[in-house]
């Protein structure tokens, strides 16, 4: 005999108030599906950019995904959460890498070796102009750097705003000063 309010199965029975928690889990997990489906390639380039490395790009998409989901529900702003939780991934994996390079220098000594030099398939064009973006990002302030990668990646200046914890009507100006900086850190680098 049922009592008002409650489901029963052959295997279970589900009161009110636990229908309810079942209800917003499942609503959470629909959000976070489509979030996932709509954002995570586009965090994924955004960092591939920032960082140059693809495996570590897609760690820490998958990281700041992973951590939404333990979080257990979407914020108001979900693209600018994940933007700062995968910046905040980022700059603890430079540090944790600057680290491990420092001891790995005083271990070694100088017996680490250099990089090799550039092979001909970089002496292409689309390579070269690859590497001079990279090498004319990587001069740029930090800020403006992540305001250019953001603005490519589609993100809309609200969310770089919260993501960079920027006042949202200063945005787009801040983002005109950082193109123009660029454009004269690729020109300088070009006749160079």
């Amino acid at each position: 005999m049922n009592k008002p309010g409650v489901v029963e199965s052959d295997r279970w029975t589900i009161a009110p108030s636990t229908r309810g928690q079942a209800e917003a889990r499942s609503g959470f997990e629909a959000r976070f599906n489509a979030l996932f489906d709509e954002t995570f390639h586009r965090l994924y380039r955004y960092l591939d950019r920032l960082s140059g490395d693809p495996a570590l790009a897609a760690d820490l998409a998958q990281e700041a995904f992973v951590r939404l989901y333990r979080r257990g529900e979407v914020p108001d702003l979900p693209a600018a959460w994940l933007i700062t939780v995968a910046m905040n991934l980022f700059r603890n994996e430079r540090a944790t890498e600057r680290r491990r390079r420092r001891l790995l220098g005083l271990i070694r000594g100088e017996r680490l070796q250099a990089d090799p030099g550039p092979g001909p398939d970089e002496l292409l064009g689309a390579d070269e102009a690859r590497r001079r973006v990279r090498e004319a990002l990587d001069r740029m302030p930090e800020r403006d750097r992540r305001l250019l990668l953001l603005h490519a990646e589609g993100f809309s200046y609200r969310e770089i705003g919260r993501a960079l914890e920027l006042n949202e009507a200063s945005v787009g100006t801040l983002l005109a000063r950082a193109r123009q900086g660029f454009r004269r850190i690729y020109g300088d680098h070009a006749s160079s």
